[in-house]
């Protein structure tokens, strides 16, 4: 692999950690929530289960999608919900923006009705699957427009291109779970970030609706499009730009103690 195309796969797994890991830090405080009145011991226990089987899930649903990642209408289906999910957790973000607090009490509370041990895991089970199902498509659209590498194929995908999905997608469970602290203590003082990481979602779903018209089935963009230098400059830019906005257009909140998860 040549000096060029490390960097570019380099580049595009930076992106994926640092997108992971802000999606993350508002996972994990759900899974907090979710597992909270549980004993101390069980807890810890709940969410192994639970990320074993987001493990699980992400593996074979990324040997699945691996094979239908060049049906125009997957890509299609993938972009639509990318942008909805991003549109709706903005919008969510910006109206309940004050109500954070009073929505976790509520959840709280439901949980408190003492769900049992196995009936929390299953719950931590969906919730996980949940999160991976938009990790899984945001990592497929910034991978797939990748170059070739020497690696042998696997699935339907290039070697380089598969590893980098795995690996970004494993990171983000492990972010979930041992480094979530950092992400939401930076959250808590740069808020901004939060709304920024969607806005990343849906500029991700661009890319991904990019491709699917330039899908030679469909031929309405030059299928080179979706590959060239300028649309990939373009891309990273107008990223790189949403994120800095995200950073310097919050308030720093020095004063407030981040919360913890368990």
């Amino acid at each position: 692999m040549d000096l060029t195309l490390f960097l570019e796969y380099g580049w595009v797994l930076l992106v994926l950690v640092v997108m992971e890991g802000l999606l993350a830090a508002d996972n994990a405080l759900v899974l907090a929530i979710m597992v909270k009145h549980l004993p101390e011991d069980k807890r810890k226990k709940a969410l192994f289960y639970g990320l074993a089987g987001a493990f699980v899930f992400r593996l074979t649903s990324l040997f699945v999608i691996s094979f239908l990642v060049d049906v125009w209408q997957v890509q299609a289906i993938g972009a639509l919900y990318l942008l909805l999910m991003s549109v709706n957790h903005i919008i969510r973000k910006l109206a309940l923006r004050d109500k954070r607090e009073g929505q976790e009490q509520i959840l709280t509370k439901e949980n408190k009705k003492k769900s049992g041990f196995w009936m929390t895991v299953l719950k931590v089970e969906v919730a996980d699957i949940a999160f991976a199902v938009d990790s899984i498509l945001a990592a497929v659209a910034l991978a797939v427009v990748l170059p070739e590498t020497p690696l042998p194929d696997m699935g339907g995908m290039d070697g380089g291109q598969f590893l980098v999905i795995f690996a970004g997608g494993m990171i983000g469970l492990i972010i979930m779970r041992f480094a979530a602290n950092m992400f939401v203590d930076l959250l808590e003082r740069r808020p901004g970030l939060e709304i920024a990481a969607f806005g990343i979602v849906g500029w991700v779903g661009v890319k991904l609706a990019i491709l699917t018209i330039s899908h030679p089935a469909l031929g309405i963009l030059n299928p080179e499009f979706s590959h060239s230098t300028e649309w990939k400059l373009t891309f990273y830019a107008v990223l790189v730009g949403i994120a800095a906005a995200g950073w310097f257009l919050s308030t720093e909140k020095t004063g407030e103690t981040a919360k913890k998860v368990s």
